[in-house]
């Protein structure tokens, strides 16, 4: 077994640097010129967009422009912002930072562009609305394969291997606690935890999409908060050392400086892997959330999802980086999963482990239930037969206990496989469609300037087929009562 996650995880070094990096920074370099940095540029809008208001047609109970950031959020800020990124730390050494910063900056263009599209080649599921890569594939390339490959993925990568990865997260930062204040950790805990943490997952998951975002709503903001305020406690601590940790940051990322025998390719694969793994920009797998949301015009949404790639990378990650950086880490292979935790002991003293425990728990939990959303997004696209979601949920809650009580070792390789793929087939989908993105948000802008808060009809895309939703009498209304303001 060993030997075959060697192998696996050589593979995955050649396939990241080799074939994934070089598209997705090519892509995103692209969209960056042709929308204008529109990840920079319409900042302001991303802003009033997040805390805009649903406009819902009548009967409806949206899923609000930040509930669906929630959800996508939730899967987002997970244990790789903490287990992840100091892994980056140990492999790439400090110059994987740099890069990491570099992509949420430029893969920012990506995500606009699918969750752009994942809005409007959304469809109805009863008072609700799915959507994602899959419909884009269908109903804007008109490549049904496609589509069903992409479900397949997902499913596997989020529903199934990320889920045991953040269940197992949860066991063991319990365990770890536990094994503080008791000297050991019980035998019995692991199976305790991951039935308590089903039965948590199952009352949430059978609720169905509203439930879903409601919980998000409530713990995506908390969770990131409490994160935020204990990193900035740990540089507040150590800011005499700031100066060195950012020298450091940028010395490594260009090759002035060496650490852990990390060359400047390495920095540049660990920082945009492990980037990507927890922003997922371009990844494929926000657009499934930003497909439910209701909002007014399609690049509201996209926005808003651009948003979250910054909050993730740029604020989330990078406290994790600082406060790895700040407490001197011994560099190596061994060491990723461990540095974060040494750091904050170095730093806050033997307590600081419960809270991390505690911050570990709603991160990981909230991935779970951003995870199941994407698998359910996607089952419906496979198949539409009674029973079928019922059967992926058991199965869903199953992997969450058994992942509780098992090792992920091999796991965590496996995932950068089924990411890489997702990333690919992805990229590959929204290259050709992005021409229709630009167009909407040319829209979106030019209804800016007038003054208007911008709406859209599929009318306003003319010879652009596939659309199911935005039909002009939906906006009507709305359309007249901002004219007249």
């Amino acid at each position: 077994m060993e030997s075959f996650n060697a192998a696996l995880a050589t593979f995955n070094d050649g396939l990241w640097l080799y074939l994934v990096v070089p598209v997705l920074a090519a892509l995103c370099l692209y969209f960056t010129v042709r929308s204008g940095a529109v990840q920079i540029r319409l900042l302001p809008d991303m802003l009033r967009s997040a805390v805009g208001k649903s406009a819902p047609a009548p009967g409806q109970k949206p899923v609000s422009s930040f509930q669906a950031f929630a959800i996508s959020a939730a899967a987002r800020i997970g244990t790789g912002n903490i287990v992840g990124v100091a892994t980056a730390i140990a492999l790439g050494g400090p110059g994987a930072v740099f890069w990491m910063w570099v992509m949420g900056l430029v893969v920012g263009a990506a995500s606009f562009v699918e969750s752009t599209l994942a809005q409007l080649y959304k469809v109805r599921d009863g008072k609700d609305f799915r959507g994602g890569p899959a419909y884009y594939m269908e109903r804007g390339l008109g490549k049904r394969w496609m589509g069903l490959l992409f479900s397949v993925v997902i499913i596997v990568t989020f529903s199934f291997v990320f889920n045991s990865v953040q269940a197992n997260t949860i066991s063991g930062a319990i365990g770890t606690s536990a094994e503080q204040v008791l000297g050991e950790t019980p035998g019995w805990l692991a199976p305790v935890v991951g039935l308590v943490l089903t039965a948590v997952v199952a009352a949430i998951v059978f609720g169905g999409l509203h439930r879903i975002a409601s919980t998000a709503q409530l713990l995506v903001p908390l969770m990131v908060v409490l994160y935020l305020c204990l990193g900035v406690l740990v540089v507040a601590l150590n800011v005499d050392r700031l100066p060195d940790v950012l020298s450091s940051i940028v010395g490594s990322a260009l090759g002035f400086q060496e650490f852990a025998a990390a060359g400047v390719g390495t920095a540049i694969s660990q920082g945009v892997r492990r980037g990507m793994f927890s922003n997922e920009g371009g990844l494929g797998s926000a657009p499934n959330a930003a497909a439910t949301a209701t909002v007014s015009h399609p690049v509201k949404q996209g926005l808003v999802q651009t948003l979250g790639v910054y909050v993730d990378t740029l604020f989330v990650c990078s406290i994790t980086a600082f406060i790895v950086l700040v407490s001197n880490p011994t560099f190596g292979e061994n060491a990723g999963p461990t540095m974060t935790q040494e750091a904050l002991q170095s730093s806050l003293g033997d307590g600081s482990l419960h809270l991390l425990t505690a911050i570990l728990l709603l991160l990981a939990f909230t991935s779970v239930l951003g995870n199941y959303y994407y698998g359910e997004a996607n089952v419906a696209f496979l198949t539409r037969r009674r029973g079928a979601l019922t059967a992926f949920r058991v199965v869903f809650l199953a992997i969450a206990f058994l992942g509780s009580i098992g090792s992920v070792q091999l796991v965590w390789t496996l995932a950068d496989t089924t990411m890489a793929i997702m990333a690919l087939v992805n990229l590959a989908a929204i290259a050709p469609l992005s021409s229709i993105a630009f167009r909407l948000m040319r829209d979106f802008t030019a209804q800016r300037k007038q003054g208007l808060d911008p709406q859209f009809t599929r009318d306003r895309l003319p010879g652009v087929r596939g659309i199911e939703c935005w039909e002009p009498h939906e906006r009507a209304p709305q359309r007249e009562e901002a004219l007249a303001r």
